[in-house]
């Protein structure tokens, strides 16, 4: 199996991927034109990318059959595309949680000690200890969570760690698991803010949660509160933002910005960088070493288990719920044609068939067929299917659950 890996990649993970029989392609750096070139003449069955963007012209070369995304977010890949021409998009969730969570701590006490400010200070040889002691301190505030998955829970003991409260809200999050979890459980993203010396943002960026940190939101912010957001720049509003670092006094540390280069260097002309009251990092927050070897023994799990057995952990884009109404299920002997017997079927009466699996019992003699299908066959049509086929043993029609 062909892999091209267009970004930076572990050498434990280059390796792994050999060893398991991969024909390993790796150039890191590789974009734009240039990747639609390489996949074009490479042909590879597996696409490995981190920040690099796929878009639907990569997607629609022949061959291309997986691609994976070292990381947990998977925005910088054309997902509808990918299912559109059946190719499976696979993330790394978890593997980088306690790497952003330290990052997002890094910024916080930055934040309150001012430490870029300092540096720069002794850096022109300036000494100023009256102005930078001023520091609030971390014991005793109360950080607000937004988004309770992996990196968001693993924010919770370090900051019990610093003595701090928590408060937190997640679309899944109930009352009940916020006490399991020690938190102090909050009905809307709003309550957080109005509860928080600091607020972290652990939010997946999807439809529902772009530019969902609006202004709502900083206007129920403490005046003089610190915001952090190592999760995606798009789950801002931006400009509500950059309204509320003067108007409500807020300090802001950012990883993640709304617009970013797509490869590891470049330009960055956001003027947000150059707010005095915010501290930036250059979308960090999963690069330490522990996470990318992580990360990369995730990914060759993932190829592995494509490669031998076609099925691929952690997918994103297969369908939650298809349109299927019935399910077939057809008890038959483990004899050749009876599947294409039934689907043939089926395709004369135009039925779509949804979901199909195949199970074998012991002893390899018998075997039970479920169909999902976008309707009802009519029950002549069953007749003729089990008649038409000797061994056939049972056929029954289910119809499912809305």
């Amino acid at each position: 199996m062909r892999v091209l890996i267009a970004d930076k990649f572990e050498s434990s993970g280059l390796e792994a991927l050999k060893k398991i029989g991969c024909d390993v392609l790796y150039q890191p750096g590789t974009k734009d034109a240039a990747l639609i070139a390489a996949i074009t003449k490479e042909k590879p069955a597996v696409l490995v990318v981190r920040s690099t963007q796929v878009t639907a012209p990569m997607i629609e070369i022949e061959g291309l059959k997986l691609i994976v995304r070292a990381g947990a977010g998977f925005n910088t890949i054309d997902v509808a595309a990918a299912s559109r021409r059946g190719v499976y998009v696979s993330n790394c969730p978890g593997k980088n949680s306690i790497a952003v969570a330290e990052l997002a701590f890094a910024l916080m006490l930055a934040l309150d000690r001012r430490v870029p400010d300092n540096v720069i200070a002794l850096r022109k040889g300036e000494w100023k200890k009256d102005e930078f002691s001023k520091a609030r301190g971390l014991f005793g505030r109360t950080l607000g969570i937004l988004g309770i998955g992996q990196i968001g829970a693993e924010m919770i003991p370090r900051a019990r760690a610093f003595g701090m409260n928590v408060v937190a809200w997640s679309r899944s999050l109930t009352p009940e698991h916020a006490a399991a979890l020690g938190v102090e459980y909050k009905a809307t993203p709003q309550d957080v803010a109005r509860a928080s010396d600091i607020v972290s943002v652990h939010l997946a960026l999807t439809p529902q949660t772009k530019n969902s940190v609006g202004a709502d939101f900083f206007a129920a912010m403490r005046e003089g509160a610190f915001f952090i957001n190592t999760s995606r720049g798009e789950v801002v509003d931006q400009p509500a933002l950059v309204k509320a670092l003067g108007e409500k006094k807020i300090r802001a540390g950012l990883d993640v910005f709304a617009s970013e280069p797509s490869g590891s260097k470049g330009e960055f002309k956001d003027p947000i960088a150059a707010e005095p009251s915010v501290y930036g990092t250059h979308h960090i927050g999963a690069s330490t070493e522990q996470a990318q070897e992580a990360i990369a023994a995730e990914t060759v799990r993932i190829i592995q288990a494509f490669k031998e057995t076609g099925k691929v952990p952690n997918v994103v884009n297969l369908c939650r719920k298809t349109p299927a109404t019935h399910m077939l299920v057809v008890r038959h002997l483990d004899k050749p044609g009876v599947l294409a017997h039934t689907l043939e079927a089926l395709r004369g009466a135009n039925i779509n068939v949804q979901e199909m699996e195949n199970i074998v019992f012991e002893g390899a003699e018998a075997a039970i067929a479920h169909i999902n299908l976008d309707r009802a066959p009519a029950d002549d049509m069953l007749k003729g299917i089990a008649a038409g086929n000797s061994n056939i043993l049972d056929i029954q029609v289910v119809k499912l659950q809305a």
